[in-house]
């Protein structure tokens, strides 16, 4: 690991400070990405500002009748919140299904937000990777691409983002909160995150000097009708190889509303509002969930290795829609 400084700042408007003047600064809460990338020196950064000062560990309702995560709440936290996993068992459900509970207990929510890809070769500052260093070229698309996305990917680079959390996050609409040099903004959740593009290094739409302050969750939770379904290669710490978020609102046997939301296939939680739009007013039943299904992984695009991950995320989504709408198989 190389040298840096290191400053604790105690509000949100010394963080901006610190982050806008300093030179290759990076946040520090929990650390459970950054000290790894720092380790592996894929991320040099000069400057550490610890921010586990400010005042952002908090659940609170909102006037709207939705839920405020502060930023610095730890996962584990989250997850076992009474408001959470009453409201938002979808959520709940993601967050315990990802990492450890080692990891779970120090990460923080807008960590898991700002986590990069744990694509083998961005890891590996060996090999060339656009992500860590823009125009080298991308290892993976001939390269060993199991875990690697079947949707929105580029020439420039095929990696997934790897946070469970997320995923919810996407399917209940959440907001971001955060604050920079020209005061503060919300972010729609599907807007944060963003496909790679001719941008691979971008993971987000943050601006290097924002901070985030909180995540904004909407009144509606699905919390009668929902389903997170994570397939991995192992049944504990492992990231996703596909897995499914799913809300839905109904009437009876009848879908008013649908969420159905992707991890582990594509740079960002993937959700296609064309499919969801399919099932309103449907019955609830295989083979609307199969037809919706097949709408989803029609634009999906294999490689040498992740071809099988097609037909996995078809399956899952059936599945994920029969437990949410309890239908038994």
């Amino acid at each position: 690991m190389r040298p840096f400084t290191f400053t604790k700042v105690r509000n949100s408007a010394v963080a901006v400070k610190e982050i806008s003047e300093k030179e290759e600064a990076k946040f520090i809460a929990g650390g459970t990405n950054l000290l790894d990338l720092m380790k592996f020196d894929v991320m040099i950064p000069k400057n550490i500002i610890d921010i586990t000062g400010i005042a952002l560990n908090y659940i609170k309702n909102l006037e709207d009748g939705g839920l405020r995560l502060g930023a610095l709440v730890t996962n584990s936290d989250t997850a076992y919140h009474k408001e959470v996993e009453n409201r938002y068992p979808l959520l709940s459900h993601a967050i315990l299904a990802g990492a450890s509970p080692q990891l779970r207990n120090k990460a923080t929510d807008a960590g898991n937000l700002l986590q990069r890809t744990r694509c083998y070769y961005f890891y590996d500052p060996a090999t060339p990777c656009n992500k860590r260093e823009p125009g080298s070229g991308c290892s993976a698309i001939h390269g060993y691409n199991r875990w690697h996305a079947i949707f929105g990917a580029s020439e420039k680079c095929i990696a997934t983002h790897p946070s469970d959390m997320c995923v919810a996050l996407a399917a209940l609409e959440a907001k971001v909160n955060v604050t920079g040099p020209n005061g503060e903004r919300n972010i729609p959740f599907e807007d944060f995150h963003r496909l790679p593009g001719d941008h691979p290094e971008k993971d987000t739409n943050l601006s290097k000097d924002e901070i985030i302050t909180s995540i904004d969750l909407p009144a509606n939770g699905f919390a009668e009708n929902f389903s997170y379904i994570k397939n991995r290669d192992r049944a504990s710490y492992s990231f996703a190889l596909v897995s499914i978020a799913v809300g839905l609102e109904m009437k009876g046997n009848k879908i008013k509303e649908a969420r159905i939301v992707l991890g582990g296939v594509a740079h960002k939680p993937w959700r296609n509002k064309e499919a969801e739009a399919f099932l309103n007013n449907k019955e609830a039943n295989r083979e609307n969930f199969e037809a919706v299904a097949d709408v989803i992984v029609r634009e999906a695009k294999g490689y040498e290795y992740n071809k099988f991950k097609i037909e996995l995320a078809r399956r899952s989504v059936v599945r994920a829609l029969m437990q949410a709408a309890k239908i038994e198989e």
